[in-house]
């Protein structure tokens, strides 16, 4: 495994501004997991801003709607890290701070070692996990796939009608 990483994205639709009380819990639990994420076991990489996070990046449309990326060496250290620390707490009071999402929230991906995924790559993977379910291209914890490289772009699926898209991008085009 050597040679291959594991990519996540996350995202989710706050239930206010950041600074708005609502957020408080949230924002200020940050700090802390974010240095968890970097002391973890198989931790490589987490996009972050100048102030640490990336909580002020908006790549949909929809303003309150952040993102979350990181690379992990093994699948299972993502998963310890996720469900066996003290991050399993936050996602458990995530509903506090965070709407229902209509949609696809989380894709995993396999990268090549010392590749640092864009955040339009994660975009593109989390509509295609979307729009056609766990592939070796995009797939969740719950159905995971053997740590190899599939090779991107995917096969080109059948073009949607117009109008018809998943996070914010037509179904078909990826």
């Amino acid at each position: 495994m050597g040679k291959i990483h594991l990519a996540q994205i996350n995202i989710g639709r706050m239930k206010a501004a950041l600074e708005d009380p609502v957020m408080a819990g949230f924002v200020a639990r940050l700090e802390d997991i974010n240095a968890l994420a970097d002391r973890s076991d198989g931790f490589v990489w987490r996009l972050q801003g100048g102030e640490g996070n990336n909580t002020y990046l908006r790549p949909y449309d929809d303003e309150r709607v952040i993102v979350n990326m990181s690379v992990w060496e093994t699948i299972e250290q993502l998963r310890a890290f996720v469900y066996g620390s003290a991050h399993a707490e936050v996602l458990q009071q995530r509903r506090d701070w965070f709407e229902k999402f209509g949609g696809t929230t989380t894709a995993l991906w396999w990268i090549p070692k010392g590749h640092v995924p864009s955040v339009d790559e994660a975009k593109k993977r989390l509509a295609l996990l979307e729009a056609h379910g766990p592939t070796p291209f995009a797939f969740t914890f719950k159905t995971p796939f053997e740590a190899v490289i599939a090779p991107w772009p995917p096969a080109p699926t059948p073009t949607a009608p117009a109008g018809d898209t998943v996070q914010g991008i037509p179904r078909g085009t990826i």
